[in-house]
C-alpha cells in the first residue's frame, strides 16, 4: 500500500504541496509522485531513519518546563515543503529590502530621530519600548548596520502570498535546524538529490563568517571571531556551538572573556590573551555587561559596551537592536520602508490593530474571540491569545491585560495559514506550517535559500513553535525547468 493523494484534502487553505485538485504543484511534481510510489513499510522505514540520524548527529534542543530543562530530540517530519526558485527570489528581495530599511531606522533612533521629528511614527512608541538603549545613543556600529542578522517570520494565507508576521531582530534563532534539516532529508530521500534543482543550503555558516569578518574594527586577514554563549543550559545551545564549530571560531562564556585598560576585547587562552576583533553574541541586551546593564548578570562581561563604544570590538548583533524587535514597531515598518528608501513595501505586513489606539483597542476588545493577540516583546509564542481556540476566561483576561497596558499589545486577524502533507503515523494530513528565513547585512546583504519551516503537529493548531509542541521539515527551493 502507498500514499494515495487524491485521498489528501487541503481543506480551505493553501497547501504548498497539493493543489485543490489533488494534483502536485509544480515545484513538489518530483518529490509528490516519488511518495506516491514509496510503499508503507518504505515511509516508514524512511521516517525511523529520520529519527536514528536525529539521535546519531544529536539535533536537540531545550524546554523549560517547571520540574526542570528537559532536552529533546528535534522533532522532525520527512516530507519538505517546497517552494519555486522564481517566488523566492522575488521574497528574498523584499526581505533584504525590509532589513535595509530597519537597520536605517534603528540607526537614526540612536542619532537624529529625523522619523519622529517627521512624525512618521510617534516618539512614544520608540522611547517607552523597553528595548531602546539610551546607552547606545551616538554609536555608530560598523556600515551603520545594528541587526546583522534577521530571522522574520513569514506565513501563507489563501491567496499563496508571503506575508511578513514578525521580524526577529535581537539574537534570531534557528539557522542550525534549518541546515541539519537538509543533512537529515539528504539521508532519508538521497534519491531526489540526484538532480542539482534544490538550491543548497550549507553555505550559511560561510556567509555568516564573511558577514562577522567584515565587521572587524581591525585590518587584517584573520579578525578573532567568538560566538558568546550563556552556556549549556540555553535552549539554543545546540545552535550556538553548530555555528562555532562550523565558521570555525572559538565559543565562550562570559568569564572566557576581559577587558582590559586599553577597553580591548581578550579571550583567555592556555597562552595568555587574545585580543577578540568580533563577538557573535547570543545573549539578551540586559545580560551583556553587568557595569552597564543588569548588575547581578553572571553570563556578560564587564566593560564589554565601553570597548564595543570605543569601537575596539564589534557585537552582532549590536546592543539596541531590538528596538525595531517590537511587535508595535512592526505595525509601522512599510512607512519606515517608504520614509528611508522611498519605494513601495515588495513584502505584505499582515493587517494588525495597536492597542494604544483607543479606536483600534475597542475592536480588539470586542473582537478578540476572532483575533490573535501578542504581547509586544514576547518569543516562543508565549503570552499569546488565539481567539478562535480561545475560552472565554482566556478572553477576559486579555481584555484586563490589554486595559492596563494597551501599548503592550498588538492584534491581527487570524490568518488561514498554508499547510503543507505532515506524516500522521503512514499518512499525510495537512498541517499548518510557518518559514523563517535569514538575512545578513554586514558590508552586503545576503538571504538563506528558504529558510526554517516550523509545522504545527497537532490537527488544527496553529502554533508552530517547537517549545509549544511543533515540529520541522526540510525547506526546498526548486529551479524550475527552462
Amino acid at each position: 500500500m502507498s500514499i494515495d493523494w487524491t485521498e489528501y484534502s487541503t481543506g480551505n487553505f493553501y497547501d504548498e504541496l497539493i493543489a485543490e485538485d489533488c494534483s502536485p504543484r509544480e515545484p513538489a511534481t518530483r518529490l509528490v509522485n516519488y511518495l506516491g510510489s514509496l510503499s508503507t513499510a518504505e515511509i516508514n522505514k524512511r521516517k525511523e531513519m529520520a529519527e536514528s540520524t536525529i539521535q546519531e548527529m544529536g539535533v536537540s534542543f531545550t524546554v523549560y518546563t517547571e520540574e526542570g530543562n528537559i532536552d529533546r530530540a528535534w522533532p522532525f517530519d520527512i516530507i519538505p515543503r517546497t517552494i519555486s526558485a522564481s517566488h523566492w527570489e522575488k521574497t528574498a528581495k523584499g526581505l533584504k529590502q525590509r532589513l535595509k530599511a530597519l537597520n536605517m531606522f534603528i540607526n537614526d533612533l540612536y542619532h537624529d530621530q529625523e522619523i519622529i521629528k517627521d512624525g512618521v511614527i510617534p516618539a512614544e512608541i520608540v522611547l517607552k519600548s523597553k528595548n531602546f538603549r539610551p546607552e547606545c545613543v551616538g554609536v555608530t556600529p560598523p556600515h551603520g548596520v545594528w541587526a546583522n542578522i534577521c530571522g522574520t517570520d513569514l506565513v501563507r494565507d489563501l491567496d499563496g502570498q508571503f506575508y511578513v508576521l514578525e521580524d526577529n531582530l535581537r539574537v534570531p534563532s534557528g539557522v542550525s535546524y534549518m541546515i541539519e534539516n537538509r543533512e537529515i532529508t539528504k539521508r532519508v530521500l538521497p534519491e531526489l538529490f540526484s538532480k542539482d534543482s534544490i538550491l543548497p543550503v550549507n553555505n550559511y555558516p560561510a556567509h555568516l563568517f564573511d558577514m562577522l569578518a567584515s565587521l572587524s574594527p581591525r585590518d587584517i586577514s584573520q579578525p578573532e571571531i567568538v560566538v558568546l554563549t550563556p552556556g549549556i543550559f540555553n535552549s539554543a545551545y545546540f545552535e550556538h556551538a553548530f555555528l562555532a564549530q562550523q565558521m570555525g571560531a572559538e565559543l565562550v562564556e562570559g568569564s572566557d572573556l576581559v577587558v582590559e585598560d586599553d577597553d580591548c576585547v581578550y579571550m583567555k587562552t592556555i597562552s595568555g590573551l587574545e585580543q577578540v576583533d568580533v563577538i557573535y553574541r547570543r545573549i539578551d541586551d540586559e545580560f551583556l555587561d553587568p557595569e552597564t546593564f543588569r548588575e547581578d548578570s553572571m553570563l556578560g562581561v564587564p566593560g564589554l559596551m565601553r570597548a564595543w563604544k570605543a569601537g575596539n570590538v564589534a557585537l552582532a548583533n549590536a546592543p539596541g537592536a531590538g528596538v525595531a524587535d517590537d511587535k508595535v514597531v512592526y505595525a509601522y515598518v512599510p512607512d519606515i520602508i517608504r520614509y528611508y528608501l522611498q519605494e513601495e513595501p515588495l513584502l505584505p505586513n499582515v493587517e494588525t490593530f495597536l492597542c494604544s489606539d483607543p479606536e483600534q483597542r475597542q475592536y480588539v476588545l470586542e473582537n478578540l474571540d476572532k483575533l490573535v493577540v501578542k504581547p509586544a516583546n514576547e518569543s516562543g509564542g508565549y503570552g499569546m491569545l488565539v481567539g478562535p481556540h480561545s475560552t472565554k476566561k482566556e478572553q477576559e483576561q486579555f481584555a484586563t491585560l490589554i486595559s492596563k497596558n494597551p501599548r503592550n499589545y498588538i492584534a491581527q486577524p487570524t490568518l488561514s495559514l498554508s499547510t503543507a502533507p505532515t506524516l500522521c503515523g503512514s499518512t499525510p494530513e495537512p498541517r499548518h506550517l510557518d518559514l523563517r528565513p535569514f538575512i545578513l547585512q554586514g558590508k552586503n546583504l545576503f538571504v538563506t535559500t528558504g529558510g526554517l519551516t516550523r509545522v504545527a503537529m497537532k490537527k488544527g493548531s496553529l502554533v508552530v513553535n517547537s517549545s509549544q509542541g511543533g515540529g520541522s521539515k526540510d525547506t526546498w527551493i526548486v529551479e524550475e525547468k527552462r
